[in-house]
């Protein structure tokens, strides 16, 4: 017969033995919840600026972590950096040039990222020159100097201008230059014009003293043949093959994301200033509502929605940056932007 001191050491040990067995399986457990969430570390195309509030909202809010995401979101060099940081590992998504885009996959398709959700649809690219400048074209470029960041959009296209508008670009002298340099160096007279998107050309301006309305005048691509798409939201080939759904919850986020910014502007600035304190809200508030106005609202979207592309228009587009930079082949339009990711058409704007 088991003696009470017996029997309570028989129960201590069996609640010892649960208790353990409880503690390993929350151990185990703490790993299985981690891994749901899908790791994505995404390039911008350029400093925290008011056009990128979207993404912020949709972290802030819970949006991509509800998708079963884990987004980590890092500044950027230039709209065209993102394609070639991608294709190296270095990020899984960017936001980045689609034209850049085209290029690499004419060189090197195996590698290239893939668009999968249209933002800028509208050509953004410019030279702005002086008020005063005798520049009025882009013929008119030939023998002058024009500066700008090396990853810069229209820089990279500028021989595509050149082919388009039938003047020899080689024949004009490129000038690099840090991007918080380009408007002042203009002003000064050090080069004869500098390569932009015109948002960020205007509103940098700004914040030097310049009144872009008064001393400064643009000279805009798509004014002169070049109607191409812009910047799209960019992932790696490999990712989008071993993770299609992880795709879809992004892009899904972030169309939610885009129109709650803009029903409600002030509540994407919240988000941007949270990232950068030191930026001015209004002029920030201000970029992002003219580039809504002048990169995003392309009259096609009442056709494809928004975040889509029409598919006639970027063949176009990719024969056009083919023949203007003489690119080994012309890749096709599934391997550029792949549609199948995009929220139906009844979940996606039709009017900005």
């Amino acid at each position: 017969m088991d003696t009470p001191s017996v029997v309570s050491r028989a129960r201590r040990t069996a609640v010892r033995a649960a208790t353990v067995l409880a503690t390993c399986g929350a151990l185990l457990a703490v790993p299985q919840i981690a891994s749901a969430q899908t790791r994505i570390k995404m390039v911008l195309n350029w400093k925290y600026q008011g056009p990128q509030a979207w993404f912020f909202v949709a972290q802030d809010r819970g949006y991509f972590k509800a998708e079963g995401l884990d987004v980590e979101i890092d500044q950027g060099e230039g709209s065209s950096a993102p394609i070639a940081k991608i294709a190296a590992g270095a990020y899984t998504a960017g936001f980045g040039d689609i034209n850049a885009a085209i290029d690499f996959a004419s060189r090197r398709p195996a590698d290239a990222p893939v668009g999968v959700y249209m933002i800028y649809n509208t050509p953004p690219f410019t030279i702005a020159v002086k008020a005063d400048s005798p520049i009025k074209g882009p013929k008119d470029l030939v023998g002058r100097t024009v500066g700008g960041p090396a990853n810069d959009g229209a820089l990279k296209l500028f021989p595509a201008l050149g082919k388009v508008a039938q003047f020899d670009a080689s024949k004009v002298s490129i000038s690099n230059m840090a991007p918080n340099l380009r408007e002042q160096m203009l002003l000064r007279g050090q080069v004869d014009g500098v390569f932009g998107y015109i948002n960020t050309i205007w509103f940098s301006a700004m914040l030097v003293g310049i009144n872009p309305a008064k001393d400064l005048r643009f000279i805009n691509y798509g004014d002169h043949g070049m109607d191409l798409y812009s910047n799209s939201i960019l992932f790696s080939r490999s990712f989008i093959k071993e993770n299609p759904k992880a795709v879809a919850g992004f892009v899904r986020a972030l169309n939610r994301a885009v129109k709650e910014v803009l029903a409600n502007p002030e509540m994407g600035m919240d988000a941007v200033m949270k990232r950068e304190p030191l930026l001015k809200r209004e002029l920030e508030k201000d970029r992002l509502m003219a580039t809504v106005k002048a990169e995003m609202s392309h009259p096609e979207i009442a056709k494809v929605g928004f975040g889509d592309i029409d598919l006639e228009r970027m063949r176009r587009a990719i024969s056009l940056v083919v023949e203007a930079n003489q690119l080994p082949r012309a890749p096709s339009v599934e391997e550029i932007f792949d549609r199948s990711f995009l929220p139906p058409a009844a979940d996606r704007l039709n009017k900005l």
